[in-house]
């Protein structure tokens, strides 16, 4: 259900609740402004382009998407990928890929993908998302520290690049950089600054020393990149051509899949703070809304931000009020503070990626893993962070997501058996069929798990006798869950071979699901007798009344 509609049949909408997400509102637009300049000069484009995102992905996500507390706006995930466009494609690319990936989005909830996006693994995206951190924190030292750029390459040669450069720091803006990271990140301790954000903190003292002091060499937004206009973005559609779409079609689904990850973990999140429970098919399509509007006026690729929703939660935004009312707040900056945004200095700004970089290394949580989690969950943990760090983000994920889905398949195939039942272990089953102890020529197993192409090995394991074959062989597949066409075929090959040799095999217990699938496939015919048996007991009915025909008949 789409969140405004939700919080409407709550009764969030009324009169009463509208302070306390007035002031909810209020205070994450203020914590959204510094960041969204950031984020968007360290993905290639101007600082506003960040702020027109905020604003216009603020209004659409809560209007349109599948969380009421959601906070929507571009996001230091984004960073890599972004930047690799701008420099590939140009601005002019970044914001068709940002389109394209809009409606891929909607295209995913619309055919209600939202709940397959969570069985990506955890070392998956820990490991992307401390690779992420890492090239977020190296890509910030020039501006931090006042270094000469790096130039084009791979990232492992601009850091080595900027490590080499040392000598040529800038002390004014070391410094700067320094104090600001210093506020950023002990600010709010400091006695009557409790309520004022770290972030914001560092960005207001950054751009008063500036501007009290004139210091030479420091650079700001105004010098870098020029004045921000103090104007609403003008609507223009991003050039589209089917050459254009097909060169930047690997982008966009790029962009798509790591917005809809992050904007369904901030929403479970959510939902974990103010026990709520989204939508994750609606929160697709408002996301892929906000990413088809936002780049129509010059923003960029949003998602739904952690750290922004936390803090409209905790300062008790509990409707889609309070994300609106944070893009009103930016609409008000944008057209009356522009001319002082300006003075920002850069160095501000990397000092607060920096705070941002280490938020999402989840550092802890690395460690953790590496240290405790199986050893395969570690090694793909520890290959998607490198692959992220030394390729790009595109190669990382699709890597680490098939090693992921190997070892899941190797796990899975390990755990499926087929196991020979004994006769002590069959008594109920022997009493209903009317028999005392199970015939010398039936041979009775128990296939234990699904049965896909990560396991069908073990059927063939089993059924491999050195002695002499028994007459029948009773296969139980009460416990299958599923199968496969790889399953159906070889379970069908076995079935003709031991035929084959004379073993009559008697299929039982199915579940509905799976009974199905061996009909379509011609494993079991419900024309031929003795094809298939609802359970084991009705199996041995039918071996003994063969025995009683073979009995009967004359010699």
């Amino acid at each position: 259900m789409i969140a405004l509609f939700e919080a409407k049949r709550a009764g969030l909408l009324r009169a009463a609740n509208w302070p306390r997400n007035l002031s909810a509102g209020l205070i994450v637009g203020v914590v959204a402004l510094p960041l969204a300049m950031a984020f968007a000069i360290a993905s290639g484009v101007k600082p506003e382009q960040g702020l027109y995102t905020a604003i216009i992905a603020g209004i659409t996500v809560s209007l349109f998407g599948g969380s009421r507390v959601q906070i929507a706006g571009p996001t230091g995930a984004f960073i890599v990928i972004l930047a690799g466009v701008v420099a590939q494609f140009g601005v002019g690319g970044l914001l068709a890929a940002t389109l394209m990936a809009g409606v891929i989005l909607v295209a995913m909830g619309l055919a209600r993908l939202g709940g397959v996006i969570r069985f990506i693994p955890d070392p998956v995206i820990v490991g992307f998302t401390a690779g992420i951190a890492v090239i977020i924190w190296v890509g910030q030292w020039p501006y931090f520290f006042g270094l000469p750029s790096p130039g084009e390459g791979p990232f492992y040669l601009k850091a080595w690049g900027l490590l080499g450069s040392f000598g040529q720091l800038h002390v004014p803006t070391a410094l700067l950089g320094l104090g600001s990271l210093a506020l950023a990140l002990g600010g709010p301790r400091i006695p009557g600054l409790s309520k004022v954000p770290g972030p914001l903190l560092a960005m207001v003292a950054a751009t008063v020393v500036v501007m009290a002091f004139d210091l030479p060499g420091v650079a700001t937004i105004e010098s870098t990149f020029g004045a921000i206009p103090r104007a609403l973005p003008a609507f223009a559609v991003p050039a589209l051509s089917f050459d254009v779409v097909l060169l930047l079609l690997p982008a966009a689904f790029t962009i798509a899949m790591l917005g809809a990850i992050e904007s369904l973990l901030s929403a479970v999140v959510a939902d974990g703070m103010a026990g709520t429970k989204h939508d994750s098919n609606q929160e697709l399509i408002g996301q892929g809304i906000a990413n088809i509007v936002s780049p129509l006026f010059g923003g960029i690729a949003a998602t739904g931000a952690i750290a922004r929703t936390a803090t409209n939660i905790r300062n008790g935004g509990n409707a889609p009020i309070a994300g609106v009312v944070h893009a009103l707040v930016l609409v008000l900056i944008l057209l009356v503070v522009a001319p002082w945004a300006g003075k920002v200095p850069l160095a501000a700004l990397a000092a607060i990626l920096f705070v941002v970089a280490w938020n999402m290394s989840e550092a802890p949580r690395f460690i953790r893993m590496v240290r405790r989690a199986p050893t395969a969950d570690a090694v793909i943990l520890l290959i998607t962070f490198a692959l992220t760090i030394l390729t790009d983000l595109v190669v990382a994920v699709n890597i680490g997501v098939i090693l992921a889905m190997l070892q899941f398949m190797r796990r899975m195939s390990a755990s499926v058996d087929v196991v020979e039942q004994a006769p002590a272990g069959l008594r109920a089953e022997l009493a209903k069929a009317g028999l005392e102890a199970l015939p010398a020529d039936v041979v009775v197993y128990s296939i234990d798990g699904p049965f896909f192409f990560g396991s069908v090995d073990s059927l063939e394991r089993a059924l491999s006798w050195s002695r002499q074959p028994p007459r029948f062989v009773a296969l139980r597949l009460e416990r299958v869950p599923f199968i496969d066409a790889t399953g159906l075929k070889r379970l069908e090959s076995t079935i003709s071979n031991l035929r084959a040799r004379g073993v009559h095999v008697l299929l039982n217990g199915a579940n509905m699901a799976v009974l199905r699938k061996l009909v379509r496939a011609d494993v079991v015919s419900r024309d031929i007798p003795g094809s298939y048996f609802t359970d084991l007991a009705e199996a041995l009915r039918y071996v003994e009344g063969l025995r009683a025909a073979d009995e009967d008949a004359p010699s």
